[in-house]
């Protein structure tokens, strides 16, 4: 199968790339800078300069393709221009499957996001959860809208699936995308003591690989018109941090944030984000996101695709072992 994919470089799209290729399909991979191209590429992976913004060079990587993976997004936690996230994550997304459609692809697989479902209190979210009355942040309304987008779409008979995976860690750059790797990292290093609120908040939380998997999953099993989250374990961060005690051998003292003062934190940074156009590292939104439960099922990818994700203490253990040896190189 030839198969177009967006997103190449990033942290779910080059692990997507390689185990394609690895399959026995050929990829046409669309990368926007040489700097993130890994060294020793199969030669079943073509890649094609471009940009999800421009129609020509999306044409010309599309042309030939059988089915079509749409990885990539505006996942950074800020923009100076809020218009600027929806062109790149609702916009962009309609002309890419748009182009699929006349270009004769079979399939498009759509990585959306778990948090369009809305925090979670007593119950576990599922894909059939209503939709919260609003979001915390514009990622997620722009997620929310595109699916919303893609669902006229399916409507009219293209044959879209749609992902979505919650929590991501694991070996790949430690970019937004990655941030809870990047936190890993900073704990055990003793760079990081402090617990977000309560540290009771619970979040689901899942494996890189694992999402690839699921990916590939979607793209042979997959109803069209359907999504499936593709998640994790649902843990707190108390529980997450003494997992990481248990698998590093290390102990660090955690002093907890109110969140008051990390609304405040937030608050500042974000203003000073609007004044020297330098991201912040969080925002209010985030914050409030964050001091919500955010529990989620995979149970329809697992009985629709035979999803099977790694526990959270084997997909930890494999992320401090990446870690360790990557500190080495």
């Amino acid at each position: 199968m030839k198969i177009f994919v967006t997103g190449s470089t990033g942290f779910i799209g080059s692990r997507l790339t390689t185990k394609l290729a690895s399959e026995g399909h050929i990829i046409h991979a669309l990368y926007r800078s040489e700097n993130k191209i890994p060294k020793n590429l199969s030669p079943a992976i073509k890649l094609f300069k471009g940009d999800i913004t421009d129609e020509t060079s999306l044409e010309k990587a599309m042309s030939g393709c059988d089915a079509v993976f749409h990885v990539a997004a505006f996942a950074a936690v800020w923009h100076r221009d809020v218009r600027e996230i929806y062109r790149l994550n609702v916009d962009s997304t309609v002309s890419i499957l748009k182009i699929a459609a006349r270009s004769g692809v079979q399939r498009c697989v759509v990585t959306s996001s778990a948090a369009v479902f809305g925090p979670s209190e007593s119950a576990i979210l599922s894909e059939t959860s209503s939709l919260p009355a609003g979001f915390f942040t514009p990622y997620e309304r722009s997620k929310a809208m595109m699916e919303k987008e893609i669902a006229g779409l399916t409507a009219a008979g293209q044959d879209i699936v749609l992902v979505n995976p919650t929590r991501l860690y694991g070996p790949g750059p430690l970019n937004d995308a990655n941030s809870v790797t990047r936190l890993v990292k900073m704990y055990v290093e003793g760079k990081w003591h402090f617990l977000p609120g309560s540290g009771k908040s619970i979040g689901n939380y899942v494996y890189v690989d694992d999402v690839v998997n699921g990916h590939i999953l979607a793209l042979h099993k997959g109803l069209p018109g359907e999504r499936y989250i593709l998640g994790g374990e649902n843990v707190s961060y108390i529980d997450l941090f003494s997992l990481l005690d248990e698998l590093a051998g290390k102990h660090y003292q955690l002093f907890r944030f109110p969140l008051s003062m990390m609304l405040m934190s937030a608050g500042m940074m974000t203003l000073f984000a609007s004044m020297t156009g330098i991201p912040p590292m969080i925002t209010p939104g985030l914050v409030k996101k964050y001091n919500h439960h955010w529990k989620l099922t995979s149970e329809k990818a697992r009985t629709v695709l035979g999803y099977s994700p790694v526990s959270l203490k084997e997909g930890l253990k494999s992320t401090l072992q990446w870690l360790a040896h990557e500190s080495t190189v």
